[in-house]
């Protein structure tokens, strides 16, 4: 299992630029702001801002990963100069604006999405030409659109009989307007001219214009009734016709999405106060990810200082979804809502951290306006996915058995005899998932404040949970803080794994009965489903 993945060439497609200024100064940034890092962070619920370096996710891939960056004078002459084979540890700049800049003294060509989706396959292509079996697409915010563009138009249009999945192995999108950009202000003004006068090539971010480009052989008519930018068709093994014409698995999709619009100050804050307070400060948090896929949230604006792509908690999403080798999904399951007043909401918060990391992979929080909704989850209200089977789900993430803590094989030795623990090669790989349930009563849109405990949980508990990667197949220890003595730190996990409930699947599965006093609020059934499982 602690096999490290297949490495394959990182393609980075940057986002809108607007108009001829904005252009002209991208074309100048040899690697399109994926180089950018950042020195600023805010922690604890008043965010305070703190210094904090983070180099750039193309440094960090070059220093962590041992990617490099091939160029010769540029991409282009390198591949001329290396027509035979190229380094799969590579990262590649899709340079598509080049073509719409008048700096080299050429003529500036207008910008087309679809185009810089061709030139994308183009690029591909070239590297595959020179041994590379597939790369992984990262992309920010329209460039997450090109990339879909790629993978649901131009593939199945121009390469009758090829998957996507031929050319693409997986796709990480920070910031993506996966369902368009929309506002929160004017009534649909806004959004209207822009899709009429298309100011600056801004329609892309339209239902109508977003159905021609993500749609092959699109109806001249415009969408069908019910098409949703934000569904994506997907391969699911199947072999049906859908999967035939460039269909991309939704497990193979991770969709990093901001939640601070008060840090994004470009028009010096007007696009925040328009997108509105549940966005990071450009696209609404429910417009940032493919309706299945993978997801995160973070406390992160578009861009800037407190931006997406040039920040921690990114990359470490970013790198563990490329690199890592498992696969951990927590379900809350068997709920049942004791209080059955109609004016009561519940909301659930969610925090997910792994040890060894600074930063939180993924937060969901009432004052970042991305709670878990438990009661109500109305098609207004934040969208969470849940299963058939009435499951809600709490957190996606990936683990990677190479990033593990390290220590002296004495030290291992001695902290295997201290704790009685079975004694392995490698320390368990440790994440806490952390659950708060709220319940808010509101009568007539006015909220009772009679009995209200500001930022008070009426359950509160950390999950902790230790997977063992030694073995050929996941085993999993889980404890609730409430239950442990001592500290964390110095919990160990002890006496055989839970057990798994479905060994014949892929994966190992348990359920994980949550603390007594959970029910009268969740139910007496209520229950954790935590299902780990291999991934490449």
């Amino acid at each position: 299992m602690s096999a490290p993945s297949s490495r394959l060439p990182i393609v980075y497609v940057r986002g809108y630029a607007g108009g001829t200024p904005g252009i002209e100064k991208a074309v100048t940034d040899p690697f399109y702001g994926f180089n950018e890092g950042s020195t600023h962070i805010r922690v604890g619920r008043q965010d305070s801002p703190v210094f904090y370096q983070f180099e750039s996710p193309l440094l960090r891939l070059l220093t962590d990963e041992g990617y490099h960056v091939l160029v010769e004078g540029g991409q282009d002459a390198y591949l001329a100069n290396h027509p035979d084979k190229v380094d799969c540890e590579s990262v590649w700049i899709h340079r598509f604006y080049d073509r719409c800049s008048g700096t080299w003294g050429g003529e500036p060509q207008a910008f087309s999405l679809e185009r810089a989706a061709e030139d994308l396959l183009r690029l591909i292509e070239e590297l595959q030409a020179r041994g590379a079996p597939q790369v992984h697409l990262v992309a920010h915010s329209m460039g997450g659109l090109i990339c879909r563009c790629l993978l649901q138009k131009v593939i199945p249009e121009q390469r009758k009989g090829k998957r996507a999945t031929d050319y693409v192995s997986k796709l990480f999108t920070y910031g993506t307007p996966h369902g368009g950009i929309t506002f929160a202000v004017g009534f649909g003004i806004p959004e209207a001219l822009r899709d009429t006068f298309d100011f600056n090539g801004a329609d892309v971010f339209g239902p109508d214009r977003m159905y021609r480009y993500l749609t092959p052989d699109p109806d001249p008519d415009g969408p069908p009734e019910g098409w949703r930018a934000v569904d994506v068709p997907h391969d699911d093994g199947s072999g049906t016709a859908e999967d035939a014409a460039g269909g991309f698995p939704l497990d193979r999709i991770f969709c990093m999405i901001g939640t601070d619009s008060d840090d994004y100050d470009v028009a010096h804050g007007a696009s925040a106060s328009a997108v509105g307070p549940r966005s990071d400060g450009l696209v609404q948090i429910e417009n940032a990810q493919v309706t299945g896929a993978n997801r995160a949230f973070t406390h992160r604006s578009h861009s800037g200082r407190y931006g997406l792509v040039n920040s921690e908690e990114g990359y470490q999403n970013l790198r563990r979804f490329l690199f890592g080798d498992l696969r951990v999904r927590a379900d809350l399951v068997d709920l049942e809502l004791s209080d059955h007043d109609p004016d009561v909401t519940w909301q659930a918060e969610v925090r997910l951290q792994v040890r060894g990391l600074p930063v939180l992979l993924h937060e969901r929080t009432a004052p970042h306006w991305c709670p878990i909704q438990l009661s109500d989850p109305t098609p207004a209200t934040l969208r969470t996915r849940t299963a058939r089977d009435g499951a809600v789900q709490l957190a996606t993430t990936f683990l990677s058995s190479r990033l593990l803590p390290h220590r002296s094989d004495a030290e291992r030795a001695t902290a295997d005899a201290e704790h009685g623990g079975p004694p392995g090669t490698s320390e368990p790989v440790r994440f806490a998932l952390d659950l708060r349930v709220l319940g808010l009563k509101e009568h007539n849109g006015f909220f009772g404040f009679g009995d209200h405990l500001e930022q008070t949980a009426d359950f509160a508990d950390t999950l902790i949970v230790d997977v063992d990667t030694d073995s050929p197949r996941p085993a999993a220890w889980a404890h609730w803080n409430s239950e442990v003595d001592g500290p964390i730190r110095d919990l160990r996990p002890t006496g055989p794994p839970l057990p798994d409930e479905d060994p014949r699947a892929d994966a190992w599965l348990a359920h994980i009965p949550l603390p007594a006093t959970t029910g009268p609020i969740l139910g007496p059934d209520a229950r954790i489903r935590l299902t780990v499982g291999p991934w490449s």
